[in-house]
């Protein structure tokens, strides 16, 4: 399919590597040869908007240039089951991306897979959340059965039986809290659950590789990562119908997005390599199963987050495993992402770190460009919400990636896509006397045209917090139509936003970037915030 001003790539693009298979702890190719997939998250198919983020800025296939210029050889697309029944996406620039706009997010996925295997970029496909709203502990929700995420695995399965680009279906991301590994619980036995998912997707399509991601809470009472936990793997490993498919895919951050107890031992960072072993290396290193590092990530801002990401990729070259870097996006709470805010400047500090690991384009220079304003934005569309417990629209990990209250990661959306992550902490009535403020916060406008705009908050902790609040002035504005890191209402022309999901608890010296989308006929420029805290 041809879109309007799209970024043609050359004749030399590389071509898909087809259908793969795994041999002990290798993942190959039809015709033996090893495959490392090296793959970076583009997402928001998960969230409110039902598309991938920054369409609002640079066009489909801009972002699919700079991803496969970079050095990767695939996308992890995330989905929420809510945008795939959804009849329309949101916050895609018209000028920009003109063939996209009237696509429903089906379709939409169409497109971004058809325009990926042209840049040679191949796709996982990540059912990241149930909803819009947050990520899940468990496969499904009072408002998304098992057997509806089951039934749209076969779906997707079934859509792109003949397209060889999509090389793997991501089960469920980040499996947690009371999330178990063959404890025989069939309500929350994620090993069961994975069996019977990926069955399903291999008897529509025997071809595709089944990632299985780990739990946090592991058999022998250690906690880890949301979805990182794949001790008991050793025991217990996920047996299907076809064999050589299993992939399993754990995730592991720094610092900075919590605070475990390995980064603060006195052998940091040489710790890590044994911890890695002893949660899912051992897999590659006894010749188990191939492994995918589903997701990493960090901004490389504090000295110890530089030299996690040193060490992790010292370790991902010696074991030659299969990776995907959270994220493109640089709207990822606790990451940020590969781009700055404009979605065009690379951000070279960070691949410089992972140059080991990637294979850039001889060709590829970072160009950054000014970010163009769009004339014309399609107007945001609801998607349905679930009849549960509401929550904050949030982007992953935080898929940005939500952070924990113990000892788990966030998600979020990606990242933030944390631990159980609590769905919203109680928020004060407006009308509540004002509370100290503990925090300062800074506006950060993302991008802004004739019918809305994106903004980003930094908040920084200036001692304990565990609920915060943000408001400003914003004449012009007509709705909020999705957060991520807080929760915002429109009272006249005063908008308020109160922390939510990941972003609500901050230690003293804590920063989290949080953010909105409205739609609006100007956009603030430079609003005084005005912030409390408890």
């Amino acid at each position: 399919m041809m879109i309007a001003g799209a970024v043609v790539p050359s004749a030399t693009a590389a071509s898909v590597p087809g259908w793969l298979s795994t041999k002990g702890s290798t993942i190959v190719t039809a015709s033996g040869s090893p495959h490392v997939i090296k793959a970076t998250a583009w997402f928001g198919m998960e969230t409110s908007t039902c598309a991938p983020h920054g369409l609002w800025s640079i066009s489909l296939d801009e972002g699919l240039d700079a991803i496969a210029a970079m050095g990767f050889n695939t996308i992890r697309l995330p989905f929420s089951n809510e945008c795939l029944a959804a009849k329309s996406s949101n916050s895609i620039n018209a000028a920009v991306n003109p063939g996209l706009v009237s696509l429903s997010p089906l379709k939409l996925m169409d497109t971004v897979i058809a325009r990926a295997k042209a840049h040679g970029l191949s796709v996982i496909l990540d059912r990241h959340r149930p909803d819009s709203g947050g990520q899940s502990e468990l496969w499904y929700t009072s408002q998304y059965s098992e057997k509806r995420w089951i039934d749209d695995w076969k779906m997707l399965a079934a859509r792109y039986k003949n397209e060889p680009a999509v090389i793997g279906a991501d089960l469920h991301n980040e499996p947690h809290g009371p999330a178990c590994w063959n404890c025989g619980d069939a309500s929350r036995d994620w090993r069961a659950a994975a069996t019977r998912a990926g069955n399903a997707v291999l008897s529509v399509n025997p071809k595709l590789l089944i990632i299985v991601e780990g739990v946090e809470n592991q058999g022998d009472g250690t906690a880890t990562w949301w979805g990182g936990g794949l001790k008991d793997v050793r025991s217990a490993p996920v047996t299907l119908s076809v064999k050589n498919r299993v992939v399993y895919s754990p995730h592991d951050y720094p610092a900075t997005v919590h605070q475990q107890p390995w980064f603060s031992a006195p052998n940091y960072p040489d710790n890590l390599e044994g911890i890695w072993d002893a949660n899912w290396g051992y897999l590659v290193r006894q010749n188990i199963a191939p492994v995918l590092l589903g997701e990493f990530g960090t901004k490389l801002e504090t000295e110890s987050d530089r030299a996690w990401l040193k060490t992790l990729v010292a370790y991902l070259a010696k074991t030659k495993m299969s990776y995907a870097y959270w994220s493109f996006n640089p709207n990822s709470g606790d990451t940020g992402g590969l781009v700055t805010d404009d979605w065009r400047t690379w951000q070279t500090a960070k691949l410089a770190a992972l140059r080991p690991i990637l294979t850039p384009s001889p060709a590829s220079t970072p160009k950054p460009t000014s970010t163009p304003k769009p004339t014309v934005t399609p107007k945001p569309t609801s998607t349905p919400k679930p009849t549960a417990t509401p929550k904050p629209t949030a982007t992953p990990k935080p898929t940005v990636t939500p952070k924990p209250t113990s000892t788990p990661k966030p998600t979020a959306t990606p990242k933030p896509t944390a631990t159980p992550k609590p769905t919203s902490s109680p928020q004060p009535p407006a009308s509540a006397s004002p509370r100290p403020a503990r925090i300062t916060a800074s506006w950060l406008p993302q991008s802004a045209w004739g019918e809305g705009y994106v903004a980003e908050v930094e908040v920084t902790a200036t001692g304990p917090v565990s609920r915060w609040q943000v408001s400003f002035e914003a004449p012009g504005t007509t709705s909020v139509s999705n957060a991520w890191g807080m929760s915002c209402r429109l009272s006249g022309t005063t908008v308020t936003c109160q922390s939510a999901d990941w972003a609500s608890t901050l230690a003293p010296g804590q920063t989290v970037r949080v953010g909105l989308q409205a739609v609006a006929t100007k956009a603030p420029s430079s609003p005084k915030l005005s912030v409390a805290a408890s």
